[in-house]
Order: C-alpha cells, then sequence, then structure tokens
C-alpha cells in the first residue's frame, strides 16, 4: 500500500474511531500502582444472584497491577463516559449493540464502574518504510471496560437483549452517539471468553470514510448479577484493511477478579 493510501485509510479509521469514542485514552486519568463456556449454567433456572454495590464493583475493577502490559486508567475521561440518553439506535431492538460499542451499560443497572486499557505501542525499527512505520504507530489495542450490577435478574435479561440484537441486526444498523451518526454493515458473533456464566463475542463492523471498514470487537460477559462489557479497536488494523483479534489477556483478567 502506497504511504499516501495508508495516510489516509489511517487517518479515516481514526475519524472512525472517534465517532464510536472508542480511544480508551492512553494518557488521561489516573492508573493504579480463553474462550469459554458459552452458558455454564441455564440462567434461568438458577436465582437471581445479588446486584453488587458500586463500591463492589470499583473493588472488583481492573486496575494496573492486575495487568501484565499496557496502562489501565481508573478515571475514565467524559469523551469516554457517554450517557444512555446520548445513544440511539434507529431500530430500537439495535439498541443494545449501540449501547456496548461506546461502552454504555444496557437496560437499567444498579450500579456501574468503567476502566479503560490502552497497549503498548510497538517501535518501528530503525530505517522502516515510512507508511510502514505510521501503521506500526497505529498498531494498539485499545478497550473501554464497564462493570454494570442488575437487580431481580436483570442481568440475565441483558444477555437475553445481547443474543437477539445480535439475531435481529445482523445485516448492519445505523445509531447515533453524541450527535454522530454511525452505519454498520454488519453483525457476527462467536464463543466468550471462559471465566464466566454466560459470555458472547461480537464483532460489528463500522462504515467508515473512503470505503474503510473499522471492526470493533465487543465481548459481553454476566458473572452472577454482573455484566461486563468490553469494547476494543485498533487503528493500525483498521488501516491495515485487517481485523484485529480481541485483547484476551484483558478479559481473562477482569473476569478472574470477578470470579
Amino acid at each position: 500500500m502506497r504511504t499516501t493510501a495508508v495516510r489516509r485509510s489511517a487517518l479515516a479509521a481514526s475519524a472512525a474511531a472517534l465517532a464510536l469514542l472508542v480511544t480508551a485514552c492512553g494518557g488521561s486519568g489516573d492508573s493504579d500502582s480463553g474462550k469459554g463456556d458459552e452458558g455454564k449454567a441455564d440462567s434461568s433456572a438458577a436465582p437471581a444472584a445479588k446486584a453488587l454495590t458500586a463500591a463492589e464493583l470499583e473493588k472488583a475493577a481492573l486496575v494496573q497491577a492486575d495487568v501484565k502490559d499496557g496502562k489501565v486508567v481508573t478515571k475514565v475521561p467524559a469523551t469516554d463516559d457517554l450517557s444512555a440518553d446520548k445513544v440511539k439506535a434507529d431500530d430500537e431492538a439495535c439498541q443494545p449493540l449501540a449501547n456496548l460499542q461506546v461502552a454504555v451499560p444496557v437496560g437499567s443497572p444498579a450500579a456501574t464502574v468503567k476502566r479503560s486499557w490502552t497497549g503498548e505501542a510497538k517501535k518501528p525499527a530503525e530505517g522502516t518504510d515510512p507508511a510502514e512505520a505510521l501503521l506500526a504507530g497505529l498498531d494498539v489495542d485499545k478497550v473501554l471496560v464497564t462493570l454494570a450490577s442488575y437487580e431481580d435478574g436483570g442481568a440475565e435479561q441483558v444477555m437475553k437483549d445481547v443474543d437477539a440484537a445480535v439475531e435481529k441486526c445482523a445485516k448492519g444498523f445505523t445509531s447515533t452517539a453524541a450527535g454522530e451518526k454511525i452505519e454498520f454493515l454488519k453483525v457476527a458473533k462467536t464463543e466468550g471468553p471462559k471465566g464466566a456464566d454466560e459470555s458472547v463475542e461480537i464483532t460489528v463492523t463500522m462504515a467508515a470514510d473512503e470505503g474503510v471498514e473499522a471492526p470493533v470487537k465487543i465481548v459481553v460477559a454476566r458473572t452472577g448479577a454482573t455484566v461486563t462489557g468490553f469494547s476494543a479497536i485498533n487503528f493500525g488494523a483498521i488501516a491495515a484493511g485487517e481485523e484485529a483479534p480481541f485483547p484476551a489477556q484483558i478479559s481473562d483478567a477482569q473476569l478472574a477478579k470477578l470470579g
């Protein structure tokens, strides 16, 4: 790919990411010094678990010591902390997906806590072609993590609503987030990570400028009455026309604390 094409794609991908507001901040705020059982248990048969308080969620949320690399931000800035009233899907059935891709909890949680994680940038070797160096600098995984607790079986209902949204909106949908119109071309799901009562991994592919497709990886996992949403993006992969795998080390670390 020629340098100008790479730069154009990278800028389009960056604009897409801004529209998504999935920027995971890297330097803002402060930081503290596997694929799984697709429904280990029948959620409809088990009694509803107790909803965690905000203080309990805070204790269970990721801190810097929980990850091997990258940076955990414990005070997520406003740009990464949209309220539910700022997100609207054109089709109500797709609302859970519209929320999850910008790290907004689904439904009406009793309490929420949010984190962001940014991986380490890969440094290109000396003398690397400028186009390749640009891609290398963008090749950073960014994840927003949202923990939400629910009362009266609400967490189980969230998982059902998410599953229904994936089926209903598989061929795409549109939504508005913080005034930005976003078009999604397709939605697909696969098995989620281990360590939760229920989990699913979802890829929502956004239409970006100049024909660039921007895939956003979402993982949704229920642990008792808590639903954890992970929304991940990698600018470098988008600019290169590739699909980056979800950084499983982050979901593994977070679910281990909840378990």
